[in-house]
Formats: C-alpha cells, structure tokens, sequence
C-alpha cells in the first residue's frame, strides 16, 4: 500500500513530538517531598496523552493518505477536530500527571468523557467530509453529459468545411455551452436523443453534407430548447 508524501513527513514530525513529550515526562523529577510522581492517576494521565497522539496520527493518516489535494481538502475538518483533540489530551492529561494527588477515579472519569466527545466529534467530522466527496462525485456525474457534449461540439468546429457549417456547428454550440448543465434521471430518454442526433449530425460535418448538416442542425437546436425546459420544470 502506497503511503502519501504528506502522510510520511507528518509522520516524522508526530515522531518527534511523542519522543519529545516522553522525554520531557520521564526526564523530570519523580517526585516530590519523597513521594513518587508514578501515582495511578499519573498513569492514567499519561495514558490518555498517549491515546491522543496515536488517535491524531490515525486521523491524520485518514486525511493525508492521498496527494491528491482536492481530497485532502475534505478531510480538512477532520485534521482540525483531531488536532484540537490532541490539545485537549495533552492539556487533561498533563494536568493529572502533574498533580498526581488527584483521586484515580476522578481522573477516569474526566479522561472517559473527553474521549466520549473526541470520538463524536471525529466520527461527525469524518462524515461531513464523505457527505462532501459523495456530493460532489453526483455533481460530477449530473454535469457529466453537457459538459462531454460541449467539449464534442467545440471539436467539430475546426471540422467544418464551409463558412456556412462553421456558423451551424457554433450555433450548435453556443446552444450546449449555455444549456443548463445539470442532468437527472428525468432528462435520461431526451438527452439520449441529443446524443444519438449529435452523432449524426457530427458525421454531415465531417462528410461536408450541408443539407444534412442544416437539418440536424435545427433538429438538435429544437431538443436542447426542451431539454432545458424541462430542467426549469424539474426545479
């Protein structure tokens, strides 16, 4: 499986961190006025720091494991809700580790709760972000037809032989390129006939057939003007 640029320098970086969070944690004195630091409240605060860390990398490998941007940029919510969550960690737990005298059970329970909404909040954040992506793949598929169909027509303009096919097959179009660009299953049995006479009138241009290429010409003009009619009407 290949692992993103982004995902491997981030990674390099949270190394750093959680080396540096541990040496800060075990370095320090171990405690104070002959009691030992390394109470279970302690532990339970240095676990909970830990479980930041690796959540956080585990939502960032979610949200970086492309290079592709456009699909890092939907997971940028759920990068931000893993950050702040890791902040939160490591402010909680540093707070217990630093003031071990704190009763174990309340430490516990403060940890679980925290973790009750760091779970919600990426849970939401991460399906937010397949809402995004799932919205804009059936965009993509909506507007697929009117865009491939415009990119077709502009095409067939420098395959006109006359003055007077050229200006057809801009009317043409000029007609696809203004239509409305969103498609729906409603629309599925007209613009399968825009289609079908596209290519036909796709063939006059490129066999130099005038009478043909008028004909379609105004007979595709005609079904576009419905077509876009009928997406007013489906509005």
């Amino acid at each position: 499986m290949k692992i993103s640029k982004n995902f491997k320098l981030y990674a390099v970086v949270w190394a750093v961190l959680v080396a540096l969070f541990n040496a800060i944690v075990f370095i320090t004195p171990s405690g104070y006025e002959g009691e030992s630091k390394f109470t279970d409240t302690f532990w339970i605060g240095y676990a909970f720091v830990m479980i930041g860390f690796v959540g956080q990398l585990v939502c960032s490998y979610l949200g970086l494991k492309d290079d592709n941007l456009t699909k890092v940029f939907y997971n940028i919510p759920l990068l931000r809700v893993s950050v702040i969550s890791l902040v939160v960690s490591a402010v909680a737990g540093s707070v217990f580790m630093a003031i071990p005298t704190i009763e174990s059970w309340i430490a516990a329970i403060i940890c679980i709760v925290i973790l009750a909404f760091v779970i919600i909040a990426t849970i939401t954040a991460k399906s937010a972000g397949d809402i995004v992506k799932s919205i804009e793949k059936k965009i993509k598929e909506q507007t697929f037809f009117i865009k491939n169909l415009t990119v077709d027509a502009q095409n067939l303009i420098p395959r006109a032989n006359t003055p007077e096919a050229k200006a057809t097959v801009n009317k043409v179009y000029d007609a696809i390129r203004y239509s409305d660009p969103m498609s729906n299953d409603n629309l599925n049995e007209i613009e399968g006939r825009i289609g079908y006479e596209f290519k036909t009138f796709e063939m006059a241009v490129k066999s130099g057939d005038t009478a043909v290429i008028e004909s379609q010409a105004e007979e595709l003009l005609i079904l576009i003007d419905n077509r876009n009619n009928k997406c007013k009407a489906l509005k």
